[in-house]
């Protein structure tokens, strides 16, 4: 089996795409197989890397976006599978706002890996715009790029107005969105000809993902058959009835004939559960200052979070990080394990927020090693 986007490695003509959309694909075709990666020698599915290009205090934008190409180059090295920029705004902590621009850094940076949106925001924007600049990236690095799709803003509601302007979209014209951006793509979605074409991006082999931290988008994708992503690294509560959803919900497609989830996880690994502990202190700091509306850049680890949470946003905190990692390669290799175990996943995204940029490159280095 080969995977669902590397498929998109196969260049077609427009013949072969029209028996395509009238003919579904068989799974073999678009899902990875579940054997091991290379070094992944513990696990018999994919990991991959969500980036959002943190910004440390006392460094800067350019340090965070050569520190994600840097990260980027080793995830490549030691065999991740896709790597993903998530757009945020008005976060003094992320420097992947503009994900587009970003994701086309990465990739120009990279051979293999395959580089994607975790996601793009679609009601920030109009879905001809992401068609284009998609079908753009698609082009200039054919069969590497996805296109993940989420609802929610990626910031407040002041800076979500001041993105979408006039257009007034709020997510709750999510799906209209969806299938305007589908046939805008491959304009055998839409229900007649389309006035507006998306040049580059129509005809593009892109495939769309949808991303979510709830149960919309879970049956959403499910009804669609599309493949699906949830954010578990900072949704815990709702990852396994989500994946549940998804799979109930799954109704075969031209583009899967079975589901096909991929969850989101923050993993700390170090040499040991001791300084692991300690650098995950940084990631416990940041979720602290969105809960007090007092963001700031990634700050360094501390000794003792007591010092700093109260005991209510201590519980908080553990409800919101409830499924993060943290431990030596021993611990670590055990606790996703078990986290796969229970999510059901297809492929694990692991996202980190580590301080120091050696010990981020040593972290995703021990999970490519377990």
């Amino acid at each position: 089996m080969t995977d669902y986007v590397q498929k998109m490695d196969q260049r077609t003509d427009v013949t072969a795409l029209q028996e395509k959309e009238a003919k579904p694909q068989t799974q073999e075709k678009l899902l990875p197989q579940k054997q091991p990666n290379k070094l992944h020698s513990a696990f018999d599915i994919p990991f991959s890397v969500l980036d959002v290009a943190p910004i440390v205090q006392g460094g800067t934008v350019a340090d965070s976006l050569r520190n994600t190409l840097d990260l980027a180059r080793h995830a490549e090295k030691w065999k991740y599978n896709r790597y993903w920029l998530a757009e945020h705004h008005n976060a003094p902590s992320i420097a992947s706002s503009a994900t587009s621009i970003v994701i086309g850094h990465v990739a120009g940076g990279t051979s293999t890996i395959r580089v994607g949106s975790g996601g793009v925001m679609l009601p920030n924007h109009a879905p001809l715009v992401i068609a284009e600049q998609f079908g753009t990236l698609e082009a200039l690095y054919p069969g590497r790029i996805d296109l993940g799709l989420g609802r929610a803003p990626g910031t407040d509601q002041l800076t979500a107005s001041a993105l979408r302007g006039v257009r007034g979209t709020n997510g709750g014209n999510f799906p209209e969105q969806l299938e305007q951006l589908r046939a805008y793509i491959d304009p055998s979605h839409a229900e007649s000809a389309m006035p507006v074409r998306a040049i580059p991006g129509e005809g593009a082999e892109l495939p769309i993902w949808l991303l979510g931290s709830s149960d919309f988008s879970a049956r959403l994708a499910g009804e669609l058959g599309l493949p699906f992503g949830f954010a578990g690294h900072f949704s815990p509560a709702f990852t396994v009835p989500a994946m549940r959803l998804y799979r109930e919900s799954f109704k075969p497609s031209h583009v899967l004939d079975k589901p096909y989830g991929l969850v989101a996880v923050n993993v700390v690994a170090a040499d040991t559960d001791e300084e692991a502990a300690y650098l995950s202190t940084s990631m416990q700091q940041l979720f602290l200052s969105f809960i007090r509306n007092q963001r700031a850049p990634l700050p360094p680890p501390v000794s003792d979070m007591d010092q700093i949470w109260t005991p209510q946003e201590k519980v908080a905190m553990q409800q919101q990080l409830g499924s993060s990692i943290a431990g030596s390669p021993a611990t670590v290799k055990k606790a996703l394990e078990q986290y796969i175990n229970a999510t059901d996943a297809d492929e694990i995204m692991v996202a980190a927020h580590i301080y120091e940029h050696k010990a981020r490159l040593r972290s995703y280095e021990i999970i490519a090693g377990l």
